[in-house]
């Protein structure tokens, strides 16, 4: 059967993977000529004030991260972006990216070494492109659903994109205070990977290719292999799968029937999604 490309919907999702009948997924081109990459130095974050030194997070696969000055950030502040995703940390004052939160049990091999989310549609109501702190809406069951996954230490991480910065409807500092939001109502969530590309930039972290969840696992210290991803389009299992990763789909009105068919799993909601990452893998070390 021949694929087509389906039309985009009047209000498009600012966090919607590009579509693929049936879910599948759709490989984006090589990123054309990255200015760095460094394949030695240790994660670290992207998320620094304006004006601040960026450090290389390194090469995963052909996933290039740049290093870049005060004049990037002037021009990521109007809107271009970088050449790989933007990786935001949590504070300093809020638990440390890959430990588990004060008084948690202590995890075990039956655990998944994180867990991420995709955030519109999944974690909040998507707005499109939004960039207001004041819209953001969590959905129902979403906080229940994060705090159990801290009460046993798994680490959590969001995966979005965000292609409004690439057709100039969107800043990163808009990008930042939306993610603050979200952290101060569900989270922290100790890593956010954010693609600012858009659909036609051939970039190798825009959800379906897998380099958002990749960055995130690289900043968790988490294994892909024993890594689970929720969304609610077919884009984010592509994600999942293409990364090496599980995906659990939580369907809305927006997501496709073949999406739905191909997932892996499906959750009528994101604490039975959440629920199901939790014994979506074999015991680590199992044949």
């Amino acid at each position: 059967m021949m694929n087509r490309r389906r039309p985009e919907r009047a209000t498009p999702r600012a966090d919607a993977p590009e579509r693929v009948p049936g879910g599948g997924r759709s490989a984006p081109g090589a990123p054309a000529g990255p200015r760095t990459a460094t394949a030695s130095c240790p994660p670290e974050t992207l998320s620094r004030s304006s004006g601040a030194a960026r450090t290389a997070l390194g090469t995963t696969g052909d996933l290039r991260i740049t290093q870049d000055g005060p004049a990037h950030d002037r021009a990521v502040e109007r809107g271009a972006p970088d050449d790989g995703p933007w990786i935001f940390e949590a504070s300093q004052d809020r638990p440390a990216p890959g430990r588990p939160v004060p008084g948690a049990p202590a995890r075990d091999g039956r655990l998944p070494d994180a867990v991420l989310f995709d955030r519109d549609g999944t974690l909040v109501v998507d707005v499109p492109y939004n960039g207001d702190p004041r819209r953001v809406r969590p959905l129902p069951g979403a906080g229940e659903a994060t705090a159990l996954l801290r009460s046993l230490g798994v680490p959590t991480g969001v995966v979005s994109n965000q292609s409004g910065v690439a057709r100039g409807l969107l800043t990163r500092r808009q990008v930042a205070s939306v993610r603050d939001r979200v952290d101060r109502l569900l989270g922290p969530f100790p890593v956010w990977a954010v693609c600012p590309h858009g659909p036609d930039d051939g970039c190798a972290c825009r959800k379906p290719a897998p380099g958002l969840v990749l960055a995130a696992c690289a900043r968790l210290g988490a294994r892909p292999s024993r890594t689970v991803v929720i969304g609610d389009v077919g884009g984010d299992m592509a994600a999942a799968r293409a990364a090496g990763a599980e995906g659990v789909l939580v369907p809305t009105p927006a997501t496709l029937p073949g999406e739905i068919a191909a997932a892996p799993r499906t959750a009528p909601d994101l604490m039975t999604a959440v629920r199901l990452a939790l014994t979506a893998l074999p015991p680590d070390g199992a044949a």
